[in-house]
């Protein structure tokens, strides 16, 4: 048999309990077609990347599952038919991974817990002073004059 990881979004408006269900159901058609889910993963309500159907927000399940092909096409079957799951996507792996899946891990992650990054003392501005003006130029730049230019070209 072989090892394949699905994830698929059911819409915002149902309840946590109602997307257990779904994922209940999914997993009975592996397991009626010889197969077997090894792993289940309820990532939570999170916003999606653009809109899929009126829904800002989605509730993310991943499985991991071990079965034949025809029990796959059959679950993806029924992952279509149903109105409440907005998208899924199933991809066959060498092997399933074993302990939380990086979205899981990601989660206890905190913001405090980023590496800050050390930009130094940025007093040292070199000799450009406080408002950050170059200074005297220096070089053969001539001074301007308030001199008006005098017209080129025709009369008036």
């Amino acid at each position: 048999m072989a090892f394949y990881e699905n994830v698929f979004i059911a819409r915002q408006d149902i309840a946590a309990n109602q997307v257990e269900a779904l994922t209940d159901q999914f997993a009975a058609v592996i397991t009626e077609n010889g197969g077997q889910v090894t792993k289940r993963e309820y990532w939570g309500l999170r916003n999606v990347a653009y809109r899929i159907r009126k829904n800002r927000k989605a509730h993310y399940v991943l499985l991991n599952i071990e079965a034949p092909s025809a029990a796959v096409v059959e679950m993806e079957r029924t992952m279509r038919l149903n109105e409440d799951v907005l998208r899924h996507l199933t991809v066959r792996v060498d092997a399933l991974e074993e302990g939380p899946s990086a979205m899981m891990q990601s989660k206890g992650r905190d913001e405090r817990d980023r590496p800050r990054r050390d930009y130094g003392d940025r007093g040292d501005r070199g000799d450009r002073g406080d408002r950050g003006d170059r200074g005297d130029r220096g070089g053969d730049r001539p001074e301007r004059e308030a001199a008006v230019a005098a017209p080129t070209g025709g009369e008036a």
